[in-house]
């Protein structure tokens, strides 16, 4: 995938200039560039609210490639991305043309005049421009950041909405209180819309059925009301009407079988077939969640000494006991020391981060994400050593994964894995 062009890059610089600071939630500001442009919210498909903390762009994956197979024409609109900017907009099955982004662009801000905005409100207004004047059959809406004030939360009467798991991230701004985190989550729900759950927290769970009491909408959780698991290598998903026996999800891990799990029961909802739902789980596409990396210039190094390479963007601790633990079904079927190469914003938990390869991993190799405010490479290596790992540095990924295929006696499984960022830069090499 190519990355953003001059023209491009230069339009969302403009957008940035608006309103500074970088997150700022509210809705007032939305409210009012969507007003000048018309109210484009009043004019979407039937829209999935998702929201959560990890999984949601794997189980938006799942349901859009379910919709698609059913032969509808899905919007999609997700954050953040990880080579270009059109990658957030998918319109009608496509992502979005530059053309089409920068003349959607120039129309928020001709309606905004001038006034603050910040980036997300106005690519989001974007989108929703662009989402009202295409047809489709679905939109499934991811949230930015919370729930009750993300710029998404104009949608008043959704067809359903999505929780996938709630944990901590994004500290700074949501706090550290757990339920006050869910509540914020739950701030997207709207009276008779149905909410599917994942798993959840105790704390987190009571709150959500606190929420969801309040506003009379039906709230169904995994494990409860819904399940799926693997057996015989194949998903089997119940619920308290169907029993489905349906191919293994081609997303790779244990935590995909939950986000599979999560799909299926709103494409239910939505009437979408079993036949659909089967090809779904076989052809949904998400880069950069426990991805093997075969080709380009990282490969080449890591193939050269028999290493196999993988690539994820989960950020959070959450996320990185999921991993971890893909990671370690990996290694009980063919066992190969791990090499962690590693760059972490510095506002996310690198130490609880970390705590998940305790034990897993033997070598971390630490390097700068370019263009963003990471964690220094010694402070990465200060964190690895204090939990074991042997910490070595590098400047580039290129250099570490040449590092990371001579590290160790036997070929090694080297994992690329610690921020969405990183991830993006190791997809431009993949070519």
């Amino acid at each position: 995938m190519l990355a953003d062009s001059p023209a491009l890059q230069k339009a969302l610089r403009e957008l940035e200039a608006l309103h500074p600071k970088k997150i700022d939630l509210g809705l007032d500001r939305i409210k009012r560039v969507l007003k000048a442009l018309s109210h484009p919210e009043y004019s979407l498909p039937p829209t999935v609210h998702v929201a959560g903390t990890n999984g949601k762009g794997s189980t938006i994956a799942f349901l859009r490639a379910m919709a698609e197979a059913q032969g509808l024409k899905v919007h999609v609109y997700t954050s953040p991305h990880l080579v270009s900017f059109r990658e957030r907009i998918v319109l009608a099955g496509q992502m979005v043309s530059e053309d089409t982004l920068l003349a959607a662009i120039t129309r928020v801000l001709k309606a905004n005049a001038g006034k603050p905005l910040s980036f997300f409100e106005a690519t989001t207004a974007a989108a929703f421009l662009l989402f009202s004047e295409t047809y489709a059959d679905l939109l499934i809406l991811e949230t930015g950041l919370g729930g009750r004030f993300d710029a998404t939360n104009v949608i008043d009467h959704p067809a359903s909405v999505i929780l996938t798991p709630i944990d901590y991230d994004h500290a700074d701004f949501l706090g550290r209180d757990l339920a006050q985190i869910a509540r914020e989550k739950a701030g997207i729900f709207k009276q008779f819309s149905p909410v599917i759950s994942a798993a959840q927290a105790p704390v987190v769970k009571a709150v959500l059925e606190q929420e969801a009491h309040k506003i009379r909408t039906q709230i169904r959780f995994f494990g409860e009301d819904f399940c799926s698991y693997i057996q015989h290598e194949r998903l089997i998903y119940e619920d308290e009407n169907a029993l489905l026996d349906l191919p293994k999800p081609c997303l790779r891990g244990q935590h995909q079988v939950e986000n599979a799990g999560l799909a299926i029961a709103t494409a239910r909802l939505l009437m979408i077939g079993d036949e659909a739902i089967s090809e779904g789980l076989q052809t949904a596409l998400w880069p950069a969640r426990l991805q093997p990396l075969t080709r380009g210039k990282l490969a080449e190094p890591a193939h050269a000494h028999a290493a196999e390479l993988w690539l994820d963007g989960g950020h959070n601790p959450h996320a990185a006991r999921a991993l971890a633990d893909s990671i370690a079904a990996l290694n009980a079927r063919d066992p190969r020391p791990l090499v962690l190469i590693m760059g972490m914003l510095a506002s996310k938990d690198a130490p609880a981060y970390l705590e998940a390869f305790k034990g897993l991993a033997a070598h971390l190799i630490a390097v700068p994400i370019p263009g963003h405010a990471s964690l220094s490479p010694e402070s990465l290596m200060d964190i690895a050593e204090g939990r074991g790992l042997k910490a070595h540095r590098a400047e580039t990924l290129q250099e570490a994964v040449e590092m990371a295929s001579g590290l160790t006696e036997t070929p090694p499984r080297i994992l690329i894995c610690g921020s969405l960022y990183l991830a993006g830069e190791a997809l431009k090499l993949a070519g």
